[in-house]
């Protein structure tokens, strides 16, 4: 018998997103409503011999509608590294075979990556009976990424600073969304060098953050805000010709998700999220993802032990 837990990494939404200006470091603190959405990777991570070497494999899910080359290290793999700080943490080997299979696209401001680190790291805590918990899982996943930290519960917070201050918020029930994911990305880097460039001494406009993130209520259709959307445009030109042709046909406003390259909409309903997403997909040519909003919490992240 050789347990395995099986997980569930939800993607990440921004329905808003605020960014100040750099900080001595370089740093750009950021005020952002975050809530997860069905949308998921899945990382399976069985124990193995104790004197064993820990395997990685990473590959696409057969259901992926946008996939890019898996061309990093398996080093540099966030899911990978929250493995080996587990294992620094606690001071032993943690021996695992993990299989992550990737629905959520690379550089699309989705957070797969920190969802899949996240992801692993209550899979690890729940394999080896660590017993280390969400509070201190998150304080353990800041050096992994902004993302992180939120990631480990999901659901709805305001996140705040570089990540590390989190303010839950109640869940918009009911909230219908279509992601439309282009072929462009959107490297984080580059697009906050943009926002430097057309923003200097920008301020957060935290206050109207948390009055979005305060009402459990959907937001409006054109509600969402980002203040990265015109770096990434400058960054990605191709994708401002792609929002204008997804809002011709839906009519209503498209949003970007985090520094891009993934566009999103509101939609006020599963039926309305189905059809439109088809209709994105058919007749704009993009891939469309119809997704609800979803607690972060088991039962999403289901965990179970197979021989």
């Amino acid at each position: 018998m050789r347990p395995t837990v099986h997980v569930l990494a939800p993607a990440k939404l921004n329905l808003a997103l605020s960014v100040g200006a750099p900080d001595a470091s370089g740093m750009h603190p950021i005020s952002s409503w975050m809530v997860t959405v069905d949308l998921f990777d899945e990382i399976t991570v069985e124990a193995i011999d104790p004197d064993s070497m820990s395997m990685y494999a990473i590959l696409w899910h057969a259901e992926a509608r946008r996939r890019r080359d898996i061309d990093w290290s398996v080093s540099k793999d966030l899911a990978v590294r929250a493995h080996r700080l587990l294992e620094a943490h606690v001071g032993r080997r943690l021996p695992i075979k993990m299989r992550l299979e990737k629905r959520i696209p690379v550089g699309g401001g989705l957070g797969g990556g920190s969802s899949d680190a996240a992801a692993m790291l209550r899979a690890v805590d729940t394999l080896f009976d660590l017993g280390l918990g969400p509070d201190r899982l998150a304080d353990m996943a800041r050096p992994l990424g902004s993302d992180v930290p939120f990631l480990v519960r999901g659901g709805s917070a305001v996140v705040e600073g570089l990540g590390e201050r989190l303010s839950p918020a109640p869940l918009p029930a009911e909230t219908h969304a279509v992601l439309v994911l282009p072929e462009a990305a959107c490297p984080t880097g580059p697009v906050y060098r943009a926002f430097d460039a057309l923003h200097p001494g920008a301020s957060l406009q935290a206050d109207r953050v948390h009055a979005m993130a305060a009402r459990a209520t959907p937001p409006e259709h054109h509600e969402p805000f980002n203040d990265l959307t015109e770096p990434a445009f400058e960054v990605a030109s191709a994708l401002r010709k792609d929002r204008t042709g997804v809002q011709d046909l839906v009519q209503r406003p498209v949003h970007v998700s985090g520094s891009g390259s993934t566009l999103f909409f509101l939609c006020s309903g599963a039926v309305e999220s189905e059809l439109l997403a088809d209709a994105v997909t058919r007749h704009a040519g993009l891939p469309a993802v119809p997704v609800r909003v979803i607690e972060g919490r088991d039962p999403v992240w289901k965990h179970r032990s197979i021989c």
